[in-house]
């Protein structure tokens, strides 16, 4: 066989090839994984600002009935959300789990994220809950950055933490 019409490449154009392919994946890992971490914070801001906006729906639903004392909103949900006499989001009337629980479902409504319930579901849920006093808590669980939302019932504050 002549050399001239042989076809390949050479060990030498191999090592390049493999040496730039080392090269892209030692700068292109570290930047997906931190892409994967923008994507955890961002989607438990996203949730946070759905919350916050919910909430803040119900005080202006409150608002426009001309309620002045706690009672349920109408026309918001299921008609079934308690509000405080200033018109904040308390809990549920006729809900089947904790005040913090009944009010992320009746809130956020068909499209939130998962959470416990006092029937067990498949899979982990996305969010872990629990109260601290008024304020319901919220906690990320598909990282373990320890991120929560967290709704304060006296204030109708949405703040997120984020411990990234």
């Amino acid at each position: 066989m002549n050399r001239s019409n042989a076809k390949g490449f050479t060990l030498i154009e191999l090592v390049v090839v493999i040496v730039i392919l080392a090269i892209l994946a030692a700068v292109a890992l570290p930047r997906f994984t931190e892409l994967s971490a923008e994507a955890h914070r961002a989607s438990v801001q996203g949730t946070a600002g759905a919350l916050g906006s919910a909430v803040a729906l119900v005080k202006a639903q409150w608002t426009a009935e001309g309620s002045s004392g706690a009672g349920l909103v109408e026309g918001f949900g299921q008609g079934n959300v308690v509000v405080d006499d200033e018109g904040w989001p308390q809990s549920v009337q006729g809900g089947a789990d904790g005040p913090c629980q009944n009010l992320w479902r009746a809130l956020l409504q068909s499209n939130a994220p998962s959470i416990p319930a006092t029937t067990p579901t498949n899979g982990s849920p996305d969010y872990s809950v629990s109260a601290d006093g008024d304020v319901c808590v919220y906690g990320y669980e598909l990282d373990d950055r320890g991120a929560e939302i967290r709704y304060d019932r006296s204030n109708g504050e949405v703040t997120v933490e984020n411990n990234a």
